[in-house]
């Protein structure tokens, strides 16, 4: 997938080619994530990666996007999920690229992230899902993540050089609907202390089974798309210099008035590209 992202600081737009690799399932069982669909049984096999992604690169016609993203539904400092004799294969297809972005739990980066890092000629950027402050729900996600292990990994990748991209969730579960906007925001504003060059907010969607538990039982309510709108606009002023956008994967199952969602969505990728709050849209349908 290929998309366009705002960069921190001189808020200039950048290409990113992001790569969905197939490797070994995440041990962190965290009850909103439904990525597990994606994933293998076993430990992720010793030259997988690098042929998976040599063969997206081979189908990109030039010129290449500056920024090249690598999901692989896990944790890539994990080294059941990225064999260490691949990281150099890894780098040397990234060579290219002026900023490389991994995914991994906090616990997880170390003297890996390092490794991998040196390997690279661009910068590296690690993504880590903060999810939410909640002191109910943090503790309810089955994500096994206390604020300071988050902390220290921040410092880490601080101290080295690496920059930090953070997922925060909208609607996260055992958060009460009426506050949902407000945790989220709070949320945001401890990552941007922390130094999250890029924070993304992510709202909460069903389908994976757990959700649908949860929600049975009262413990969750889905976010409806007037709600992103209204985390992102708030967000926006937060302070610290951090590039805050809504996250507009399947959006289309959000809960929305069909009359103006397009209108809707399009205001919100706009706004992920400026960094500039919109009047909102007047629907006749849904006021």
């Amino acid at each position: 997938m290929v998309e366009e992202e705002r960069a921190c600081g001189n808020g200039a737009i950048e290409r990113a080619l992001t790569v969905f690799l197939a490797g070994t399932e995440c041990p962190f069982t965290c009850s909103f994530c439904d990525l597990w669909r994606f994933t293998l049984d076993g430990p992720t096999p010793a030259g997988a990666l690098p042929f998976q992604l040599e063969r997206v690169l081979d189908e990109i016609p030039p010129p290449l996007p500056d920024r090249l993203k690598l999901y692989n539904a896990s944790n890539f400092f994990d080294r059941r999920a990225v064999p260490t004799e691949d990281l150099p294969r890894l780098a040397k297809l990234a060579e290219p690229f002026a900023g490389v972005t991994v995914e991994s739990h906090a616990s997880t980066i170390g003297p890996m992230t390092v490794e991998f890092a040196e390997l690279l000629s661009g910068k590296l950027e690690v993504a880590v899902g903060l999810e939410t402050i909640h002191p109910v729900a943090i503790a309810n996600l089955n994500k096994r993540l206390e604020l300071d292990r988050f902390d220290r990994a921040a410092e880490f990748l601080a101290e080295h050089g690496f920059d930090l991209r953070v997922f925060v969730l909208l609607g996260a579960p055992f958060i009460a609907p009426a506050e949902a906007i407000e945790w989220t925001v709070r949320t945001v504003e401890y990552a941007a202390a922390r130094g999250a060059e890029r924070i993304a907010v992510i709202p909460v969607r069903g389908g994976n089974g757990e959700m649908e538990r949860l929600q049975a039982l009262g413990h969750f309510v889905p976010p409806a798309l007037t709600e992103l709108e209204r985390a992102l606009e708030r967000c926006l002023a937060v302070e610290g210099g951090s590039v805050v956008t809504a996250d507009l994967w399947d959006v289309e199952r959000l809960p929305a008035c069909e009359a103006c969602r397009a209108a809707r969505v399009a205001r919100l990728a706009r706004v992920n590209l400026t960094g500039i709050a919109e009047p909102s849209v007047r629907c006749p349908q849904c006021a």
